[in-house]
């Protein structure tokens, strides 16, 4: 059974999707002051599931050039949308049958990088991965009302998909 936390990326990663439904290539170029571009938001969030669940939990390297162009800390960037969700799209799908093996007892592992144990245990990560794409949501929603979008998303969707179970 698909543990509650990866079910809750799961719909994070849904409610991400339906966000953004409706953005042209060209408003996701667009950038107001420091606010990042929707295209980057897109690649920024499938850089950090490649680089948790591909790379770091798996020691593959799909998107190797993922984290120069959107990566934490690099300069500003408008890659292409359509670019951004291919590259999205190969990540998550890649990255799913790893979050499919999660059981409470590895959410309580610790995964290593260049043999040093990262100081997160895998559902700390699992957590802050959510969180991200929540926050980021929030700042591609903000953008989309500068753009001068209307009838955008207006509250969490049918969470149905995420409804909380206890562990068993």
């Amino acid at each position: 059974m698909t543990h509650l936390l990866v079910a809750q990326l799961r719909f994070a990663r849904s409610e991400f999707v339906r966000g953004l439904a409706g953005v042209t290539p060209d408003e996701a170029l667009r950038r107001f002051g420091p606010m990042n571009s929707i295209g980057w938001v897109v690649g920024h969030l499938a850089e950090q599931e490649n680089r948790f669940w591909l790379y770091w939990a798996q020691g593959r390297q799909i998107l190797p050039d993922l984290a120069e162009l959107v990566g934490f800390g690099k300069p500003a960037s408008t890659p292409p949308l359509q670019d951004m969700w291919a590259a999205w799209r190969t990540a998550t799908a890649a990255a799913d049958p790893y979050l499919d093996t999660l059981t409470p007892a590895l959410l309580q592992t610790h995964l290593e990088r260049d043999g040093k144990r990262r100081p997160d245990n895998v559902g700390t990560m699992l957590l802050r991965n959510i969180y991200h794409y929540w926050y980021h949501l929030g700042e591609a929603a903000a953008i989309r009302q500068m753009l001068g979008h209307r009838d955008l998303p207006q509250f969490v969707g049918d969470m149905d998909s995420a409804a909380y179970q206890p562990e068993g």
